[in-house]
């Protein structure tokens, strides 16, 4: 992601605007735009026919009428899916978005914070797919791809190295997906830690290895503004009006 976004404290919409609109949609991250967030956060798997889909979940069961993996649907029996109406009668309708048709709509309006969901060490295709949208949209300079999986995130920096990285963590993760080892073999730009781990030892560290700090998810005004204080770079948020208020009157 382009460096002079940096310049400033970014708030991007977490699976959107995930607290007024049903995550991981068309309508959330159209929203998320509307309340000035400068980005959206999003998490994509593959379909069974590999398509890089967005949701959160590997199985679609608490976000659509569906039942199953991700993986065992093509792209057009997701889109077949209601992905809105649990959420509210309001948004009946919404589909299951690919991440081309994200990007074909808001690719020059919005940042991007790509979550590749990978648990395992097995490449199943998803890193080749993701880097291929960025390539194919040049979104280099508005995307940062992050994972809890510091495999999925080596696939990527192999496939493509251009494509900024980030490290997602939290305190009781599996030995095997802690930071500590990953840090060391691959060249992450940020560090994407839950924001209740960082204070001011923290971001110390993080400057003097010269790492972004990207939190997330942060929706409690007070705490943004202890972040804020401290220097974080993007707040990751499922309130992105709220938390862009108060940036801005911290601002001045």
């Amino acid at each position: 992601m382009r460096e002079e976004y940096y310049a400033r404290p970014l708030v991007f919409g977490h699976r959107g605007a995930s607290a007024a609109a049903p995550e991981n949609t068309m309508a959330a991250f159209e929203l998320a735009a509307e309340m000035g967030a400068d980005g959206v956060e999003l998490d994509v798997q593959l379909s069974k026919d590999g398509e890089a889909v967005i949701c959160h979940d590997f199985f679609v069961d608490k976000t659509t009428n569906g039942r199953g993996r991700v993986d065992s649907f093509t792209v057009q029996e997701l889109r077949a899916l209601d992905a809105g109406s649990w959420f509210s009668p309001a948004f009946a309708g919404q589909r299951i978005p690919t991440l081309r048709e994200l990007f074909e709509r808001l690719g020059r309006r919005l940042l991007f914070n790509v979550e590749l969901k990978s648990d395992s060490l097995r490449d199943n295709g998803l890193e080749r797919r993701v880097a291929q949208l960025i390539r194919e949209f040049d979104l280099y300079d508005r995307v940062i791809v992050s994972s809890f999986n510091p495999a999925a995130l080596w696939r990527m920096r192999r496939l493509d190295p251009r494509v900024d990285l980030g490290l997602l963590y939290y305190d009781e993760q599996p030995i095997h997906l802690r930071r500590a080892w990953a840090r060391y073999i691959i060249p992450f730009q940020a560090m994407h830690p839950y924001y209740p781990m960082v204070d001011e030892r923290y971001m110390e560290w993080a400057r003097r290895n010269r790492y972004k700090v990207n939190v997330w998810t942060v929706d409690d005004e007070e705490e943004a503004r202890r972040l804020l204080r401290l220097g974080v770079n993007i707040i990751i948020t499922n309130r992105p009006d709220a938390i862009r208020r108060v940036v801005e009157g911290m601002a001045g």
